[in-house]
């Protein structure tokens, strides 16, 4: 309990507020008063600022002063990311007993933790994404993994051997929460997360968390027996214990059963093309480099899927392409036969853009969440499976056979929703509104009570002005006395002995009758009694709904790759893709190859394709030169990315295509310096040369970009030469290498060994300017034609003609007196008195001055007036005559 509680004297609410807090000391507690959740103490104070909401008190001005802040109920989907995004945790304490019943305080409980890694709410969740929570449980020589999308029941595990390796896969994977071992992280032994904590947050548990014995039975309890002896995690005691501890957190986060939590996916990085964190930035596969944005990265060029499980399924087969050439044609052939059939794939998609999420759907139901809104979505789902499994029946694929075997179209469950749930239920479920009229007779009754309250009124005042002969009696009703019958004064003798009188008033006097009371009875308790009946129903609707999980799952993954095969097979024929064709043997042909992302760009000249062949034997390494801005970066990103896409199991941008499978693909592009760890951009290089080294297969592909440009040029070079040799060299890695370099002396290579090719881009040279004619031609070339970029790039004419002068001296070997290339004077160059100043120059020797060292060659016509105008400007005013 933190001093301010202690000091202040506390209300029997406010008691049990710190009885909870104490409970939940790590979290933000929302503590539920009527119609809003309330915030207290220091927690207030810092939620405030966060939520950007007042921070009133109670007893405002007083000793006992409490700070609070507060929003309506309704809004708590609005506030909780805000607070989740800070990377606090959120303990959500309702009313658990109606007020008007409630004895003294009414009770409250935690219902939920709601943790960046435990995100249940659809509008909080990206759509297209996954929302992991992982655990770390390193153990003897093995690092246990296990993580979890509490959202979908997604729920993998896999081992680790290698400690860097484990960092490098730790930090290409996006989870948002991470569960370790008090201790582990004192260690430093998540390195790869340095610097990150703002996009995921670290919490520590207990070892018991970890216990073997614990977790497995944990594991024996969510997990069905079949499921869990064909994993083998018998014998992967570090995986049982992350996975046990992410069972038991969500359990106690949640205060409820998993019981959407029954498939456990043992995830082997032996099974996939292995992307690190830095070959997915440098290839942009979700994110730009420059501003780290979605648009413009390969994930959003190939998603066209039309549901959020198909987008989560594309994403993960981007993240992790296969290996298994038998599995990969298995997709391709899937992919041609949606596209070649224009028809079919039209009515698939136009179905498909009517389903809905029903893997989070079947979570939220799980979890105890769900509303009537998310019911009838899962009801319009399950109405479109007949569908589906109608415009699969003829189809020859054997995926596309799989997907329509696989799905199950729950007549039962459909049937059950679409009799018992309003097709526009409300968002809530105690206002009532959710049933259909005629599902349950006792809901129907007591909803005609409270439907047609106005009309038994109505019959009964004219009933009872029959009886009495009072014309002027009425039936009325207000919130303090309930229902009434009111006579004038004048007729007050006239009531009958039956009436009973319940209120006097100046002119009237008004009474209740038996039959009266027995209705007020009843309707006054009708409207709540029929919210509660519908609530009971909604329950057990739900119930039913919950027991069916394990089958809408199943039928929602079928789903997710039936949409991520039809948006694949969009791509291919919006872009004009060809089906490659995947192999085991060392060979990567590509013809025509374009880079996926950069031919849609609006490009003045449009894209220019290109070929490659590499193997492991004579097109081992291919040293690639040519100007800055020529296309030497895009040319080995797209050769990358289309090995990634066939192997994704999508076709490629290209009009032939031979991929002989790669393991891994490694990148070196571009520099970068990471501050927060302390690296230079040079040391960044280096260290991702280092893992490029350490973990390449001859298997592998590697692409590297300017390798030792970060230090002095010889340096630079002897590493670059250094490197390219070791990936060549059969003995060392032998790896299919693609090496951009402005190094031109290391198209020497050629020379040196066998597996080493030239290529550059060609370039036309016109006067002393250069066109980009991006063509991938064989043969490498001794320029790199900086200058001319510079230009281009808009550098100052006078820079331009300077740095020619510099660079003709450093070509030519013009020394001075002491023997160092004349950099800093020319012969060219006039060299005046060191003692005369421009101060006693007059104008028209500055432009003389001007004149005898302009490049003329170099400037455009339209340069040429302008610079004359500045010269004759300068002359008028300065008395001078002009330039004639």
């Amino acid at each position: 309990m933190n001093s301010s509680m202690e000091m202040t004297p506390l209300t029997p609410a406010m008691k049990q507020y710190v009885e909870v807090k104490n409970q939940h000391s790590d979290c933000i507690v929302l503590f539920r008063m009527g119609d809003f959740y309330e915030i207290f103490f220091e927690d207030a104070v810092v939620a405030s600022k966060i939520l950007e909401i007042t921070l009133t008190s109670r007893n405002k001005g007083k000793e006992d002063s409490v700070p609070l802040c507060g929003f309506p109920y309704h809004a708590v989907s609005t506030y909780i990311p805000k607070l989740i995004e800070k990377g606090f945790k959120v303990a959500i304490c309702e009313q658990i007993e109606d007020p008007k019943l409630a004895k003294g305080v009414v009770k409250r409980e935690v219902v939920r933790i709601v943790t960046p890694g435990l995100v249940v709410d659809a509008e909080n969740l990206n759509a297209k994404e996954n929302n992991f929570l992982a655990a770390v449980y390193p153990l003897d020589a093995s690092i246990g993994l296990a993580f979890l999308d509490i959202s979908t029941g997604e729920f993998r595990v896999s081992d680790f051997h290698d400690a860097q390796f484990f960092e490098a896969e730790m930090a290409s994977l996006e989870f948002r929460e991470i569960l370790l071992p008090h201790g582990l992280r004192r260690d430093g032994f998540l390195r790869a997360f340095a610097g990150r904590e703002d996009l995921c947050r670290l919490d520590e548990l207990p070892s018991d968390y970890f216990d073997r014995e614990e977790a497995w039975r944990r594991l024996q309890a969510a997990v069905p027996g079949e499921n869990l002896e064909r994993s083998g995690l018998k014998d992967h005691p570090a995986v049982i214990g992350a996975a046990g501890a992410i069972l038991r957190y969500v359990e106690e986060t949640q205060k409820n059963t998993l019981r959407h939590i029954h498939r456990l996916q043992w995830y082997s990085t032996a099974d996939y093309l292995l992307l690190d964190e830095t070959a997915k930035r440098n290839l942009e596969l979700f994110k730009t480099i420059s501003d780290n944005r979605s648009s413009g990265s390969l994930f959003s060029i190939l998603d066209e899927t039309l549901t959020a499980m198909g987008g989560r399924r594309l994403r993960w087969w981007l993240n992790y392409p296969l290996v298994d050439p038998e599995k990969i044609r298995e997709r391709l052939a899937a992919v041609a036969e949606v596209r070649e059939n224009h028809l079919f794939r039209e009515n698939l998609r136009q179905i498909l853009s009517k389903v809905y999420d029903m893997e989070r759907l079947a979570g939220r139901i799980a979890l105890g969440v769900a509303n009537g809104r998310d019911l009838v979505a899962l009801k319009n789902s399950l109405k479109k499976l007949p569908d589906l499994k109608n415009l699969l029946a003829d189809k020859t694929s054997l995926l596309l056979k799989k997907i329509h075997q696989g799905m199950n179209e729950l007549p039962d469950l459909h049937d059950l929703l679409e009799r018992a749930i309003t097709d526009s239920p409300p968002m809530t479920l105690r206002e009532g509104g959710i049933i259909k009229e005629g599902y349950d007779e006792e809901r129907d009754r007591l909803f005609s009570l409270t439907r047609d309250g106005r009309q038994w009124i109505a019959a009964l005042e004219e009933k009872e002005r029959k009886r009495t002969g009072i014309s002027s009696l009425k039936v009325g009703y207000n919130n303090v006395f309930g229902y009434y019958i009111e006579i004038s004064k004048a007729n007050a003798a006239n009531a009958p002995e039956d009436y009973v009188r319940k209120q006097t008033l100046v002119n009237a006097e008004r009474y209740i009758n038996q039959e009266l009371k027995e209705y007020e009875t009843t309707v006054l308790n009708a409207e709540s009694r029929c919210r509660e009946r519908e609530y009971d129903l909604f329950v057990a609707i739900r119930e039913t709904a919950a027991a069916e999980i394990p089958r809408i799952q199943e039928t929602a993954s079928w789903l997710a790759s039936l949409d991520t095969l039809a948006s694949l097979a969009e791509v291919a024929e919006k872009y004009g893709f060809c089906c490659p064709s995947v192999d085991r043997e060392d060979r990567i042909e590509i013809d025509v190859g374009r880079h996926p992302v950069v031919e849609r760009m609006p490009l003045k000249d449009g894209f220019v394709p290109n070929d490659v062949v590499l193997d492991t034997d004579e097109n081992r390494f291919l040293v690639i030169t040519g100007p800055n801005m020529a296309g030497k970066s895009t040319y080995i990103r797209q050769v990358a990315l289309i090995v990634l896409l066939a192997q994704m199991g999508s076709f490629v941008p290209a009009s032939r295509a031979r991929i002989g499978v790669v393991d891994r693909i490694f990148t070196r592009i571009g520099a970068a310096d990471s501050l927060v760890r302390g690296q230079s951009t040079f040391m960044v290089e280096m260290n991702e040369v280092a893992q490029i080294l350490r973990h390449a297969t001859n298997r592998s592909l590697v692409i590297l970009d300017e390798v030792g440009r970060g230090t002095s040029t010889f340096d630079g070079l002897s590493i670059a030469w250094a490197v390219a040799e070791y990936l060549h060299d059969r003995k060392c890695i032998g790896a299919r290498t693609l090496f951009a370099t402005h190094y031109h002396q290391l198209t020497e290579l050629a020379i040196a060994g066998t597996g080493f090719k030239n290529f550059n881009i060609a370039v036309k040279e016109w006067g002393d300017r250069i066109i980009f004619l991006r063509k991938i031609v064989p043969g490498g070339t001794n320029r790199s034609y900086g200058i001319q970029v510079a230009r281009i790039a808009g550098v100052p004419e006078e820079v331009i003609s300077r740095a020619r002068e510099i660079l003709d001296n450093l070509e030519t070997g013009e020394m001075d007196e002491v023997g160092m290339p004349k950099i800093a004077r020319s012969r060219k160059r006039k060299v005046r008195n060191p003692g005369q100043l421009n101060l006693f120059m007059s104008e028209r020797e500055r432009i003389v001055e001007e004149l005898s060292v302009l490049n003329l060659s170099s400037l455009a016509p339209q340069e040429a007036l302008r610079q004359l105008q500045s010269w004759q400007e300068r002359l008028k005013e300065n008395g001078g005559t002009g330039i004639t």
